[in-house]
């Protein structure tokens, strides 16, 4: 194939630590951890538009200009479609059933299963940072953008994921800065309709209502927003 003269990610392998954050960024599938670092598995799989940059704490990824060949919009739809497939291929072959967030006794192979019952997560990756703003989830979805701690203080938290999009986060530890910018990129890229905000009655969890608001402000769109906020007992002190 020829190249062109364009815009390319590069890592810098001696700062890459392998966290693998930049890999769910990269809508096309271009990147892989192999052997311990994040790779560019093929130069057409990268538009050089650089969405998995912002991921990486160790600042491994940068943008150069080169001699690379030229981006393929649809080899790499496809590469996403086939690594997919791969991958529902190999957890189903591989996985134990309660893994499937079925209700199911112990298994033969599986010892010490627990029976699981309730909602099931509607999609994978949950966490915030970790979801590309381009996910097919996303669209025409309703967003539960849920504080890390209220999973655990709140005994019915599952029921609320019901027909919701789940993503989750902590106001205080993370970086709420790249949490607004995240969120705003998926609001612009996707036809979310709604967002559920639940959070924990201690004030500093109060931030994550305003990265919702300051990321719709961003995004120029009006969606409505509920708050539920849970007590430190697991009781609902607003819904």
């Amino acid at each position: 194939m020829s190249k062109i003269r364009r815009k390319i990610i590069t890592i810098d392998e001696d700062k890459c630590d392998g966290c693998g954050l930049c890999v769910p960024a990269c809508a096309e599938g271009a990147l892989q951890i192999i052997d311990g670092k994040a790779m560019l598995v093929s130069e057409v799989y990268c538009d050089g538009l650089g969405a998995c940059l912002g991921e990486c704490p160790q600042g491994a990824i940068s943008i150069e200009e080169r001699e690379a060949t030229e981006f393929d919009e649809e080899a790499a739809r496809r590469h996403v479609e086939q690594q997919a497939a791969r991958e529902r291929v190999a957890g189903q072959a591989t996985r134990c059933p309660s893994l499937a967030f079925e209700a199911a006794g112990p298994s033969a192979g599986c010892p010490g299963t627990v029976v699981r019952t309730g909602a099931m997560l509607s999609n994978w990756p949950i966490q915030l940072g970790l979801v590309p703003p381009a996910a097919p989830f996303l669209q025409d979805a309703d967003l539960l953008l849920a504080a890390d701690c209220t999973a655990y203080a709140y005994g019915g938290f599952h029921e609320l994921t019901r027909g919701r999009v789940l993503l989750v986060a902590c106001p205080k530890l993370d970086d709420v800065e790249a949490h607004v910018q995240k969120l705003t990129a998926m609001l612009r890229e996707s036809t979310a309709n709604r967002i559920t905000v639940v959070r924990m009655e201690v004030p500093c969890c109060s931030a994550l209502v305003r990265v919702v608001e300051e990321a719709i402000k961003r995004s120029g769109r009006e969606i409505p927003v509920d708050v539920m906020v849970v007590g430190v007992q697991g009781e609902i002190v607003k819904a």
